[in-house]
């Protein structure tokens, strides 16, 4: 009995590591690219780590925004994640991981080796297809799962923002490791390994999970002639009956969908406001030397990055000790909006004296934005009965995409425009 109890409980276990793991790797390539904007936007000169400046007096502003490395980091998540519900349940789960570990591989490969910014675009557009597949395709593989896993998977993704942004700032940072870009991004390959062992080897998969199956050659055969024959028989039924499907099953995903707008709502909303922040405003920040610890415009674009995640990584990670219920969601994104509010003021008229303000409320931002997400998906998890749990997983998913990729375009004019105003 104690062997079967230890079993027991060591299952638990075991997918609560995996589904931690598979959210950190998942994610950490998307936070990689965005911590690396201004050095990809830089992939056509030859990288030099300027100095802190003595006294800020002007804008130092580059022609393109990192705004436009988030757009490339998120877009085709979107697609994907839009796209996917239509066809996405045919896939196997396992053809659907080595997928992702393949795009994310890749996208580092191409980052790293490029030496031109469209190209080095190209391999970000790569991650985050990955990332988009990966996200809608482990969300709803928890669906299988006990609740406790979407908070592991949360502080997992959580894990990936303060991980990917603290170890590629360590890489870079002039007074530490002092890496250049190319090298620090090439140290990221070890992630698609971690990535493979924590599905295929430390996750239990339960039977009623999809999977591939290889069938033996006479098994091709025998059923393709038994779909010959039945294909023959079922034509002309499926002709007449497919009409009525179609609008039957619009009509069904409406339902389900309709009732998932007080989750989606407030999640677009906090995270168009956080990514705004992030991807157009906070490279417009900059210390003097005595106000910033010495650190060079670019360290300190890298830290404000580091910051951000270790919020959303403690708020993400301490879901079990603290629920917020789903009618005040919409609150988290009422701050969040004043946060962008604040932040557009600073970015315009540099009133903080220090660098630890900004820090200060740059933290408080992740801590809004982790707690939105994770909150949002165990508030779906808890409401949602368990035969629509899978499909409004995958669904409300889409919600953090599009508020990153209004942030993005909303991002650029506004970057540019604070760029045209004198200090």
């Amino acid at each position: 009995m104690e062997v079967n109890s230890r079993g027991a409980s060591a299952g638990p276990r075991r997918n609560t590591v995996a589904f931690w793991l598979l959210g950190l790797c998942n994610n950490f390539a998307y936070v990689v690219m965005l911590s690396a904007a201004k050095d990809i936007l830089e992939k056509d000169s030859k990288h030099v780590e300027k100095p802190c400046r003595e006294s800020v007096t002007t804008r130092e502003c580059q022609l393109m925004s990192t705004g436009s490395v988030l757009l490339a980091d998120i877009i085709p998540a979107l697609i994907i994640k839009i796209t996917a519900p239509l066809f996405i349940q045919r896939v196997p789960f396992g053809i659907r991981h080595i997928t992702v570990v393949l795009l994310q591989a890749a996208s580092f490969l191409i980052v790293g080796f490029s030496d031109n910014t469209l190209f080095a675009l190209f391999g970000v557009v790569l991650a985050s297809f990955g990332s988009g597949l990966g996200e809608i395709s482990y969300l709803a593989l928890t669906s299988n799962y006990p609740s406790t896993v979407v908070a592991a998977w949360s502080s997992g993704t959580g894990g990936a923002g303060i991980v990917g942004a603290l170890v590629y700032a360590l890489l870079t940072d002039p007074k530490l490791l002092a890496l250049s870009p190319k090298h620090a991004i090439l140290q990221m390959l070890t992630l698609p390994f971690l990535f493979s062992i924590a599905y295929w080897s430390i996750l239990q998969i339960p039977r009623s999970v999809h999977r591939a199956r290889i069938l033996a050659p006479s098994t091709w055969i025998i059923r393709a002639v038994q779909r010959t024959r039945d294909s023959d028989e079922e034509d002309e039924s499926l002709l007449n009956q497919e009409d009525d499907d179609d609008d039957e099953d619009t009509e069904s995903k409406w339902q389900k969908t309709s009732p998932l707008l007080k989750f989606m709502i407030p999640l677009i909303s906090v995270y168009l406001a956080e990514y705004y922040i992030n991807q157009g405003l906070l490279e417009l920040l900059e210390f003097d030397c005595s106000h910033g610890f010495q650190m060079s415009s670019e360290s300190q674009y890298r830290w404000f990055q580091v910051t951000y995640q270790l919020g959303v990584f403690v708020s993400r990670s301490s879901s079990n000790l603290l629920t917020i219920a789903t009618r005040f969601l919409p609150l988290l994104a009422v701050l969040q909006i004043l946060n962008a509010a604040f932040f557009t003021a600073v970015a315009i008229y540099p009133i903080l004296p220090h660098i630890l303000l900004a820090f200060t409320v740059i933290f408080f931002e992740g801590l809004l934005g982790g707690a939105s997400y994770v909150n949002t998906f165990r508030a779906v998890h808890r409401d949602i009965c368990p035969e629509d749990r899978e499909y409004s997983m995958g669904v409300v998913s889409i919600s953090d995409t599009i508020g990153i990729v209004l942030a993005g375009f909303l991002a650029m004019p506004v970057h540019n425009k604070i760029c045209s105003m004198p200090l």
